[in-house]
């Protein structure tokens, strides 16, 4: 696991009406500040990413189908510097992960269903806060292909 990522698992509370998905509030220990909220869509198969943010913390929770999220610390002094993690978001894992500044993140949408992402950042959006990366770039040791096991 990349160091300083949190990952929390969240309740769905289900009746007769429908669900209640909770995500984050402002108690929860890993809350630091409201920037702001966003959702963003993919349809199966498309990459989103990589994103480096600077100063700008993430929150993300899929609220509908899957994602495989992938996470790259590019942090020299880091422990887990050069290391990659993959964790796979959505309605069959439904949690929170918590990105800090510094890491670079991508997602794609899995399965046969788009998939909607929720982001509760610390800090509202601003261009020059973050750095895009080509998703097949190899200035990341990542490739986006599946791996039959």
């Amino acid at each position: 696991m990349i160091k300083d990522i949190i990952i929390t698992k969240l309740k769905i509370i289900p009746d007769e009406r429908g669900e209640i998905m909770h995500m984050l509030k402002s108690s929860d220990k890993h809350f630091s500040k409201f920037g702001e909220v966003y959702f963003a869509t993919a349809y199966p198969g498309v990459i989103k990413g990589w994103h480096l943010h600077k100063t700008q913390e993430q929150n993300y929770c899929v609220i509908k189908g899957m994602i495989k999220l992938v996470i790259y610390d590019p942090r020299k002094d880091s422990p887990t510097y050069n290391q990659i993690q993959e964790i796979f978001l959505g309605e069959k894992n439904y949690s929170l992960v918590k990105i800090p500044p510094g890491l670079v993140n991508g997602w794609k949408c899995i399965g046969n269903d788009k998939a909607i992402l929720a982001n509760c950042s610390n800090e509202e959006h601003r261009p020059d806060e973050m750095e895009r990366i080509d998703p097949l770039s190899d200035k990341i040791p990542y490739k986006w292909d599946i791996i039959f096991k």
